[in-house]
């Protein structure tokens, strides 16, 4: 009959082994379900800005989108746009206009 302590043992290096694998499953898991940005297209992604209470179950919430926001009202029966405001264009692509009403004035 084994004893006590090589039954622990084993139980134990059992054990070990079943955690160790859970951790490289998960790490698998999350490094490809993570969504990657295409290259030169970081801003791809739907990220969350902010969220207000305004009920029990209801939610004023801003997430940005391609560099434009949506303010959204969030409740148990769906989502609705409230506002949505677009992406700032980069100084770089404007073009120089004069003033408007002529210039030297």
């Amino acid at each position: 009959m084994e004893s006590f302590a090589t039954n622990f043992a084993v139980t134990l290096l059992a054990l070990g082994f079943v955690i160790a694998l859970a951790w490289v499953c998960l790490h698998l898991l999350r490094t490809r379900l993570q969504p990657r940005a295409a290259p030169g297209r970081a801003d791809d992604a739907l990220r969350f800005v902010r969220a207000l209470p305004v009920g029990t179950k209801e939610r004023v919430v801003i997430v940005e989108h391609g560099g434009a926001r949506w303010l959204l009202g969030v409740t148990a029966g769906g989502i609705s746009t409230i506002a949505h405001w677009p992406a700032a264009v980069p100084a770089d692509t404007v073009s120089e206009r004069p003033p408007v009403g002529g210039e030297g004035h």
